[in-house]
């Protein structure tokens, strides 16, 4: 038996979970926050059989999808007192996975 924690983007939550408890994954939604933006995202958290690990992965794997945002970049004071608000693209999206072992698992 294995804990995966996915963390995703808030976009792709839903669709994320739909899919995996379509496949019967029972899934735990978490709001959290972190990464390079501080934004929103998600981290979902299902027991799985060892067996079927790499069937829950490649679902949140299709279903969290990799994008370019344009967000400002750090302002910089300009003549008068001016600030450049100059946009950058960064990639947000995607998902970070950890698989962690557990001794036991009880659903009740």
């Amino acid at each position: 038996m294995k804990l995966v924690l996915a963390i995703v983007n808030s976009e792709d939550a839903q669709r994320v979970m739909r899919n995996l408890t379509k496949e019967g994954f029972s899934v735990t939604k978490l709001a959290t926050t972190g990464g390079f933006l501080m934004s929103g995202n998600i981290t979902l958290i299902t027991g799985v059989e060892d067996e079927r690990v790499d069937e829950a992965i490649e679902i949140i794997r299709e279903m969290s999808e990799s994008r370019t945002k344009a967000v400002p970049s750090i302002p910089e004071s300009g003549i008068g007192g001016f600030f450049d608000t100059a946009l950058v693209d960064v990639v947000v999206g995607g998902a970070t996975i950890f698989v962690l072992p557990i001794d036991k698992f009880e659903k009740m």
